[in-house]
């Protein structure tokens, strides 16, 4: 997901990545890739059609953009402080 395979540089894409693994993913039985493979686009559309979402006041992903809503996120983005005099 990123240039560099820092997880920090998109925290949102791995944020999707470890719901879609823990809260779908774990609970099938695949017997093979292409069992998971066609597993993946019902699991994306439950993510964004039907899940609710804390952060955005528990509505839809789809439900937000589709209708254009302004939502004040519950979430704020942090800065890390590098030293980089170690």
């Amino acid at each position: 997901m990123t240039d560099k395979g820092d997880p920090l540089e998109n925290a949102i894409a791995e944020r999707i990545n470890g719901i879609v693994k823990n809260e779908y993913l774990r609970h099938f039985n695949f017997k093979n890739k292409n069992q998971m493979e066609r597993m993946l686009p019902q699991i994306v559309n439950r993510y964004n059609k039907l899940r609710p979402h804390l952060s955005i006041n528990m509505k839809t992903p789809d439900e937000v953009h589709e209708k254009e809503l302004l939502i004040n996120r519950s979430w704020q983005r942090k800065r890390q402080l590098i030293n980089i005099n170690k």
